[in-house]
């Protein structure tokens, strides 16, 4: 499905954004990679929990590494909403999260460096997501990767789909 995902909340009586509670999603993301640096891909499944409406969408790059295609998932998940939305993020990268939620201050505050004070690795994509981060309200999940969880195992799946079709598979 191409377009953006408006958070199951499209009505264009409902404007006043001031007085409304913002539309709660649920975004699951996943990236994978043959190689590291190698053939990659990327997936995100986003879903309004209330109408069960849902998108998914995949993709990659011929040589990458598997962080990068962690955090492509994220912001492309977030890129495809239309509005303001609280985001429940569900990943099985805690490099994605704690980026997200302990680390990205402090490299901000250091001018994207490490505590350390070398660059911070995928500069570029942190700065994507911290765009995207001001625009939503970001509740954080860790789910542990191949352990039956529904949702997980369908991005990894289409991140796996992505990265076999970046490999020539």
């Amino acid at each position: 499905m191409r377009g953006g995902y408006d958070g199951g909340v499209n009505d264009p009586t409902n404007a006043n954004s001031d007085t409304q509670p913002l539309p709660t999603v649920e975004l699951y993301t996943d990236g994978a990679c043959s190689g590291n640096p190698g053939p990659g891909g990327w997936a995100f499944l986003l879903r309004h929990p209330k109408t069960g409406k849902a998108i998914e969408r995949n993709g990659g790059a011929k040589d990458t590494t598997n962080n990068r295609m962690e955090l492509s998932g994220v912001i492309e998940g977030l890129g495809a909403l239309t509005r303001p939305s609280t985001v429940e993020l569900f990943s099985d990268s805690k490099y994605v999260l704690d980026g997200l939620e302990k680390w990205m201050a402090g490299w901000k505050r250091r001018g994207w460096k490490t505590a350390s004070k070398q660059p911070v690795k995928n500069v570029d994509l942190w700065k994507q997501l911290d765009e995207l981060k001001k625009k939503h309200t970001i509740k954080f999940h860790w789910v542990k990767g191949h352990a039956g969880h529904a949702e997980n195992e369908r991005v990894d799946d289409l991140a796996v789909e992505a990265r076999d079709m970046y490999a020539g598979r």
